[in-house]
Order: structure tokens, then sequence, then C-alpha cells
């Protein structure tokens, strides 16, 4: 009895957290990709110095959104401000593409 109650109490826990998760899982794993791309990018020498710290410095401002979308709804991102994200996102994966093939190489 005492392990069903247990159960039950975990299964609890992880139902209500799980929306949560996913809310911020997809934006945390293209940051990530971004953020290899620009350091794939850079490693190769298709971005300059210049370039690649541009484009660092535009992934950090969209963290800083993030945490403080996070921060004023207690964890969870609304909807305006996960557009918000997604649109900044769009943007800047827009920008690697354009600065990684524009034929200036940072040998």
């Amino acid at each position: 009895m005492k392990t069903m109650i247990w159960g039950a109490a975990a299964a609890l826990l992880f139902t209500t957290a799980a929306p949560a998760l996913a809310q911020t899982y997809r934006s945390d794993v293209r940051q990530y990709r971004q953020q290899e791309r620009i350091e794939r990018g850079y490693r190769s020498g298709r971005l300059t110095p210049r370039e690649a710290a541009r484009l660092q410095r535009q992934q950090h401002r969209i963290d800083r959104v993030e945490r403080r979308a996070r921060a004023y709804n207690n964890g969870h991102v609304d909807p305006r401000s996960r557009r918000q994200i997604e649109r900044m996102q769009n943007r800047a994966s827009h920008n690697i593409a354009r600065k990684a093939n524009n034929y200036r190489y940072g040998y």
C-alpha cells in the first residue's frame, strides 16, 4: 500500500513537471545547435573572429530574454515570450547562415 501511494505521488509529480520541461526543451536544443554551428564555422574558418563574436553576443541576448521570461512567470515561458524567443532564434539562424556563406574567411 505504501509503495502504491509513493508511486502515485511520483507519477503526479512527473506529469505536472513534464509540460514545463517540454516548454523549454525545444528552445534549449535549438540554442545548443546554433551555438554548435557558430563554433563549427569559426573552427573551419568560414566565420571571422568578429563575426563569431557578434553571433555569440546575439545568442547571449536570446538566453537573457529567455531567463527573464522564466523569472517573471515562475519558471514558465508564456506564449507571447515564446513567440518573441522563437523570432529571435529565427533571426539568429538566418544571420549564422548568412555570415558563414559570405566568402570571408578567418584563417
